[in-house]
């Protein structure tokens, strides 16, 4: 008999279907070979695929690891998110709640809270420092236009700084060509025309040629912009096809910073997946 694992597949930082980011939440009795995660992952062609198992340590009340198409990463926002929408709504004794932890393996204990009709999700603050144009001219040029600023972490974090919202919407980037750099994000943001900030964001050597809604590029967004603008709050729009509103916020400084990124989810489908 195949094993049967619930499954759902749901919309984050979107009030409707066919919107924000695309999820897969899928709840383990217990952890399967890593091989067969990023399978699962391949087979469901999300962005990312969350897999959560209840937390044995007492560190926090779940687990959880993400899987892309082609592997398994260190961080992940809307699959966190949409994982907090799924298990939020009941848990096993049938409860409403209003707050979840997930122990990670590599970013610490994330949280997702009830906030109004949406959520809000703490993540670590991720800061960057200036890069040169000339040490990024390679990503540059495979971007198509050159940006005001250049900035970059150790974690594989780029952000490109550009003029205004049409510079950032009218890129027409080198997918390909990118995606020879590696698994980095290049994060290509500006201030934006209906939100304070805009934002476009490729990561082509991860399997995700241009992604929906990036959580993990607005916990490096947060602190930037919470810099540039001269306030802790203030809200974001990601310029994809889909699309997604979301609100920020910057919850203390320095490696104990959190960036809060706020927005609602949606179920699209819910059911069983066999393996």
């Amino acid at each position: 008999m195949p094993q049967k694992i619930p499954y759902w597949h749901v919309d984050a930082f979107a009030a409707s279907p066919f919107g924000g980011n695309q999820a897969a939440v899928m709840v383990l009795e217990e952890w399967l070979p890593d091989d067969v995660l990023v399978q699962i992952g391949g087979e469901n062609l999300f962005a990312e695929t969350a897999f959560v198992v209840r937390d044995a340590t007492g560190a926090a009340d779940w687990e959880l690891r993400w899987c892309t198409p082609t592997y398994e990463i260190a961080l992940c926002g809307h699959a966190t998110l949409a994982s907090g929408h799924v298990l939020l709504t009941r848990d096993a004794e049938g409860r409403a709640l209003e707050r979840i932890t997930f122990r990670t393996r590599k970013s610490g204990i994330l949280e997702v809270v009830r906030a109004g009709d949406g959520y809000e999700l703490a993540l670590p603050a991720i800061a960057t420092e200036p890069d040169s144009a000339a040490n990024q001219a390679e990503a540059i040029r495979l971007l198509g236009a050159a940006p005001r600023e250049v900035y970059r972490s150790e974690l594989g974090y780029n952000i490109y700084l550009y003029a205004d919202e049409a510079a950032v919407r009218g890129l027409t980037p080198d997918i390909r060509g990118l995606e020879k750099l590696g698994n980095d994000q290049f994060i290509c943001t500006a201030p934006g025309d209906a939100t304070d900030i805009v934002s476009r964001v490729f990561v082509p050597g991860g399997g995700v040629d241009e992604d929906s809604v990036t959580g993990s590029a607005h916990a490096v967004l947060t602190p930037f912009w919470a810099k540039k603008l001269g306030r802790e709050s203030f809200t974001a729009h990601q310029a994809s096809q889909r699309g997604g509103d979301l609100t920020l916020r910057l919850d203390g400084a320095g490696e104990n910073g959190r960036a809060w990124l706020g927005g609602p989810c949606v179920t699209v489908v819910e059911g069983s997946f066999y393996l």
